[in-house]
C-alpha cells in the first residue's frame, strides 16, 4: 500500500523501485482477477463472492488486473469498519479538524470558472465572489472542472479522450425508512440469488439496464441505534448499473424497487412494503445534477491496467502550473479510502510546489 498506492503517478520513474516491482509480481499484476481467484478456489459460489467487488471496479473479472485482490484482502483480513453516526460523521470529523487548523469554508457557491494568467490559476470565480489563489485543488468531478471551468487552451484532456475512457458503474440507490425493526437482517447483505455473469455483462458489455440484478442492502440501524428512531429501521438498497444510462425515469426506478423488494422480502421472510414511512431514490440524473458527474458515474474510471497509476488522469494539470486534482477520476482510484488518499498525495505535491 505504502509503496504503490501513495504515489502521485506523475512519472514512470516513480515505479522504478525493486520493492514495488517485486510486490507487483507477487500480486500477479499481469494476470486477471478471474484466473488469480481460480488458482486458489474452485467452488463456484466462493469464486462468485470473491469476484463481486470487481463489479464496482469497471471491468469484468477476466479484464481486471489481479492487483485488485487487495480489495478482498482488505475486507477479509482487515475487516469492515463502521463510523458511529454513519459515513457523514467522517466528513464532520474532517471539517471539525480543518476548522481547528484555521481553514475557512465558503458554502453554497457554484464555481463558474478558473481564471488563468501566465499558465497559472490566479483566481476562482463563483456566482457570488472571486477568490485569489496560490494553488487550486479541484475536488469536484475532474472532467467537469476541465471542460466547464477552464478555457480550452488550458485543458489537459480533449473531449475525445474522455469519451474513450472506460467507466466504472453508476448505481441505482434507494433510501428507505421503516416504522418497525426487522428480525433477520444483518448490517451488510449481498444478494447472489441470480447469475453474476449476466448482470456483469449488462453493466460492461451491452451497457443496459439489468434483467435480474444482483444488489446490496445496508441496514446500518442493526449496528448503530443513532441512525434511526427507536423501533425503526434504516435501509439502503444499491444496484450497480452501467454508467451513462440516461433513460433514468421514475417508471424505471419503481420497476427495480419492486423487483428487489420482492426478493428481499422472500429471503428475509418478513414484509417490508407495508412498513415504509420514507423512501427516496438516487440514480443517473441525480449524480449529474448534484455532482456534475461525468456520464452519471458513481465509481469513477474502470480500474483496468491501462487506467491504473500513470495511465489515469494526472493529479497535476499538464497545462496549469498550480492546478491539482483529487477524487475518484485521478490516482489512486475510486472509493472512499483511495479518494481520501488522493487528497493526501496532492497535499504533498502542493507543499513541494510552494516549497514548504
Amino acid at each position: 500500500m505504502q509503496k504503490l498506492v501513495f504515489k502521485p503517478g506523475l512519472s514512470i520513474t516513480e515505479f522504478i523501485d525493486w520493492d514495488v516491482m517485486k510486490g507487483a509480481l507477487r500480486l500477479d499484476l499481469l494476470t486477471s482477477m478471474k484466473k488469480h481467484i481460480r488458482k486458489y478456489f474452485t467452488h463456484p459460489r466462493i469464486c462468485q463472492l470473491l469476484e463481486f467487488p470487481v463489479l464496482f471496479l469497471g471491468a469484468l473479472p477476466e479484464n481486471t488486473p489481479a492487483l485488485y485482490s487487495l480489495m478482498n484482502y482488505s475486507d477479509i483480513v482487515g475487516g469492515t469498519w463502521y463510523p458511529k453516526g454513519g459515513m457523514y460523521s467522517v466528513v464532520e470529523g474532517m471539517y471539525k479538524l480543518a476548522i481547528e487548523k484555521g481553514v475557512t469554508f465558503q458554502f453554497n457557491e457554484n464555481v463558474n470558472r478558473i481564471e488563468i494568467q501566465s499558465n497559472a490559476a490566479k483566481k476562482v470565480h463563483t456566482d457570488t465572489g472571486v477568490y485569489e489563489a496560490d494553488a487550486v485543488i479541484g475536488g469536484a468531478d475532474y472532467q467537469f472542472i476541465e471542460s466547464k471551468l477552464l478555457p480550452a487552451s488550458h485543458q489537459s484532456y480533449s473531449p475525445e479522450y474522455w469519451e474513450k475512457r472506460l467507466m466504472a458503474p453508476s448505481c441505482l440507490l434507494y433510501y428507505v425508512g421503516l416504522n418497525k425493526r426487522l428480525k433477520s437482517v444483518l448490517h451488510h447483505m449481498l444478494f447472489f440469488d441470480v447469475p453474476f455473469d449476466k448482470h456483469a455483462i449488462e453493466i460492461y458489455t451491452t451497457k443496459e439496464w439489468p434483467t435480474q440484478p444482483l444488489f446490496y442492502v445496508s441496514a446500518s440501524s442493526v449496528t448503530d441505534p443513532t441512525v434511526a428512531p427507536e423501533g425503526s429501521e434504516n435501509l439502503v438498497f444499491l444496484i450497480p448499473v452501467a454508467a451513462g444510462l440516461s433513460d433514468d425515469t421514475e417508471a424505471v426506478r419503481k420497476k427495480y424497487f419492486d423487483l428487489i423488494v420482492d426478493r428481499f422480502e422472500k429471503h428475509i421472510g418478513e414484509s417490508v412494503r407495508d412498513s415504509i414511512i420514507y423512501q427516496k431514490s438516487f440514480a443517473y440524473t441525480d449524480f449529474v445534477k448534484d455532482y456534475n458527474s461525468f456520464k452519471g458515474n458513481a465509481y469513477g474510471l474502470a480500474n483496468t491496467l491501462m487506467q491504473t497509476a500513470i495511465f489515469r488522469p494526472s493529479c497535476k494539470s499538464k497545462k496549469v502550473d498550480n492546478l491539482f486534482y483529487t477524487g475518484q477520476l485521478t490516482v489512486p482510484g475510486p472509493g472512499v479510502p483511495p479518494s481520501l488518499i488522493s487528497g493526501e498525495i496532492v497535499a504533498g505535491e502542493v507543499l513541494k510546489m510552494l516549497q514548504y
